[in-house]
């Protein structure tokens, strides 16, 4: 979910000083190699692990690991985004429209109990607690960078399962042509909802093969931990090859309707967001280039490095057959 917001004069707040957990348990790992005489071997794999533990959670929510995804491009060797950079600054607008709102206000949303309700044109509805959901497939990490159309993007290790796991087992009907995501609304643990923003509850919309990508993700949890409440605990869904405010955050609804679904920013402002919203450097936002983007952590203002957009933010390989003979300006 996004507005357009000058971010030239924000400073990028650093790191934590306090060491990872991930970090003191890789050197005491390492002092026992020293002690084994198996330095030599080990230094390389020892720069790339405490490269990897200034981007490894804190440890202070409970842990959901998975094991390594096999689908095709669920993977990147690219540098993580710090965690604490990932989950302090977000669009959420359900929790204020600036970027550091969410991390400071969405403590008060209550994650348990929790449900979602699949309904619509399937044939077997019904509704799923969140333990029942996340156990329902093996939970996978995938590797997934995600982009937002203001111009910034993250390279996150998320932990979910294909959405077409859930779709496979509520097996939809024929007529059922997209797949609607509807999120929580709750005035009185969100305090900005109810604000003239957008229209509530915020909405979100997939086509059914897209829902069916393999590379679309049901996730629980990122940097092997369950998901912060400011990055949309307790499920949302991550589409990678598409803007971030396509990836609907703490749902409550699945549906499967026939007639393509209102999102919110579509009906926001939909000369500016599209229903498909593709990553597409070769077509600007109205109001600024999307050929460039800035990976938090990289720098900020004007010293930030800019990176070239990748179609389908570079998942053109997995995805692109999807919109074999659409004029992609016209369905932005």
């Amino acid at each position: 979910m996004l507005i357009r917001s000058d971010d030239s004069g924000f400073i990028h707040p650093r790191s934590s000083e306090i060491t990872p957990r991930a970090a003191y348990e890789g050197r005491r790992d390492m002092l026992k190699l020293l002690a084994g005489g198996m330095a030599g071997a080990a230094l390389a794999s020892w720069a790339a692990r405490d490269a990897l533990a200034q981007a490894t959670a804190p440890g202070k929510l409970a842990a959901l690991q998975g094991q390594k995804s096999a689908v095709p491009g669920a993977q990147t060797m690219e540098k993580l985004t710090d965690y604490k950079d990932a989950t302090s600054y977000n669009n959420y607008y359900e929790f204020g429209t600036d970027k550091g709102d969410p991390v400071k206000n969405a403590g008060t949303l209550k994650t348990r109990p929790w449900t979602v309700e699949v309904e619509g044109l399937v044939k077997k509805p019904g509704k799923y607690g969140i333990e029942d959901l996340i156990k329902l497939s093996a939970q996978e990490e995938r590797i997934y960078r995600l982009r937002c159309v203001e111009g910034w993007s993250m390279v996150i290790p998320w932990v979910g399962y294909s959405l077409a796991e859930l779709i496979k087992r509520v097996e939809p009907q024929g007529s059922a042509k997209y797949v609607e995501f509807v999120t929580l609304a709750d005035p009185k643990t969100m305090p900005f909802v109810g604000s003239r923003v957008l229209d509530w509850p915020y909405a979100e919309g997939l086509r059914m093969d897209e829902a069916m990508h393999p590379l679309t993700l049901l996730t629980f949890g990122m940097y092997g931990e369950v998901l912060p409440n400011q990055n949309g605990a307790p499920v949302r869904i991550v589409v990678p090859w598409k803007y971030g405010f396509k990836s609907a955050k703490s749902i409550v609804k699945i549906r499967f309707v026939e007639k393509e679904p209102g999102t919110a920013w579509n009906k926001a402002a939909a000369q500016e967001y599209g229903f498909y919203s593709n990553v597409n450097p070769n077509v600007d936002h109205p109001r600024w280039s999307q050929a460039t983007e800035r990976r938090i952590g990289d720098g900020s203002g004007l010293f930030a490095k800019r990176h070239k957009t990748l179609m389908f933010n570079g998942y053109e390989p997995q995805v692109g057959q999807l919109y074999a003979g659409m004029d992609l300006k016209k369905f932005y």
